[in-house]
């Protein structure tokens, strides 16, 4: 039987283990239930865990009975401190939500674990399983290679991959490509001080609001007037707060963006670029400006060679048709860009749409009512344990 065969014969083990992962998000660093989960789905099989001691991560050793290099596959584990409003019987009642498919990620990775270790013997060389938490804006990655995840095996990995799934993409499909495949993300935030004052006598006051405002809009025009369309910058203000009454000026306004860059020299510019024109615009008003900006995860750039592979590995086991290029990199952002800054590898996206629904209008990965296909977890075990053995055996 193949690999994939066995990933099918696992469908319901790895079904009511990504429901029970489901019921009960936990976020952040600290998944302690999360990582009790995992433990026992790892139970029994010949593998050397630790846990991390920062944070509630599991890192899995599988051991090959034939020499080789090592190989590492990652799974993020954390959920989302979103509401679920999803139909599904199995949603979360604690105000959290597996928005993103980290519970997916999560059996699918176990479920790798087991099907390599039903091979064991034949495997030349060894196999890191990555049980990650914080991958939502907590750089669990981070955290983990900073605990030695890329020596759990004795030597460094020569491979890592890491599969997402997208709520809205065909059911089924992967989706890659070579060079940057994910933004690196930053935070500008913004306080512009002013004076507070009636609200029928701006004059006799120090109103923030309109430079704030102003900021706003002046970052958008920034982006297009200061960068190459063809190296794009996303700023996207998610956060602006002043005041408390309608008449009352406020002596502050506060706002934070998130920034998505594709380019190192990009990530550089808008940095200093941004900081230097709210400043400027609130000293045009009489006002004083503290902004800062705050990096995020790196960019996430695939090997090409790594990529190839994943591609060739997804058409010899699914099918010609199951690999698409993607033509773009997305503009979200991810922390294991930190693992493929250190190891070639690559990046996947797995539609978990269900089969034969038009994508166009379902609800994308982080909204409360995103859904997952369960049908698409054989999918993702299998091509996790294809790219760990295929590349050991290389």
């Amino acid at each position: 039987m193949s690999l994939y065969d066995d990933a099918r014969a696992l469908a319901p083990d790895l079904v009511r283990l990504r429901h029970d992962l489901h019921r009960f998000p936990e976020l952040g660093l600290a998944l302690p239930r999360t990582q009790e989960r995992v433990l026992q789905a790892l139970d029994g099989l010949p593998l050397e865990v630790s846990l991390g001691s920062g944070l509630s991560s599991v890192t899995a050793v599988l051991r090959g009975g034939r020499p080789g290099p090592v190989v590492l596959l990652r799974g993020d584990m954390d959920g989302l401190p979103v509401v679920e409003k999803s139909p599904v019987p199995f949603a979360a009642t604690n105000g959290a939500m597996h928005a993103c498919g980290h519970d997916l990620h999560t059996a699918m990775l176990a479920g790798a674990a087991h099907l390599l270790a039903g091979r064991r013997e034949q495997l030349h060389g060894d196999v890191v399983f990555m049980f990650q938490p914080g991958e939502e804006r907590d750089d669990g990655a981070g955290a983990m290679l900073a605990e030695g995840v890329l020596d759990a095996a004795g030597r460094r990995p020569v491979a890592a991959y890491a599969l997402h799934v997208a709520s809205a993409m065909p059911h089924g499909e992967f989706s890659s490509r070579r060079g940057p495949v994910l933004a690196a993300s930053g935070a500008l935030n913004v306080t512009v001080h002013g004076a507070g004052g009636h609200g029928s006598t701006p004059y006799r006051a120090k109103d923030p609001v309109p430079a704030a405002c102003e900021m706003v809009t002046a970052l958008q025009t920034m982006v297009t007037r200061r960068f190459d369309v063809f190296d794009p910058v996303v700023i996207t203000v998610g956060l602006l707060r002043a005041g408390t009454q309608l008449n009352v000026i406020p002596e502050t306004a506060h706002f934070e963006a998130t920034v998505r860059t594709f380019s190192t020299q990009a990530q550089s510019r808008v940095a200093d670029l941004a900081v230097e024109l709210v400043k400027a615009i609130a000293a045009a008003h009489g006002l004083r400006a503290e902004a800062a900006y705050v990096p995020g995860y790196p960019l996430t750039v695939t090997d090409g060679a790594e990529t190839d592979f994943l591609a060739d590995t997804v058409r010899e086991v699914f099918g010609e048709e199951r690999f698409q290029l993607m033509p773009n990199p997305i503009a979200g952002s991810e922390d294991f860009s930190r693992v493929l800054d250190a190891v070639p590898g690559s990046f996947a996206w797995l539609g978990a749409a269900p089969k034969g629904v038009d994508t166009e209008d379902l609800p994308l990965n982080h909204s409360p009512y995103a859904e997952f296909d369960d049908a698409v977890l054989p999918q993702g075990a299998a091509l996790y344990a294809e790219l760990a053995a295929r590349r050991l055996a290389a």
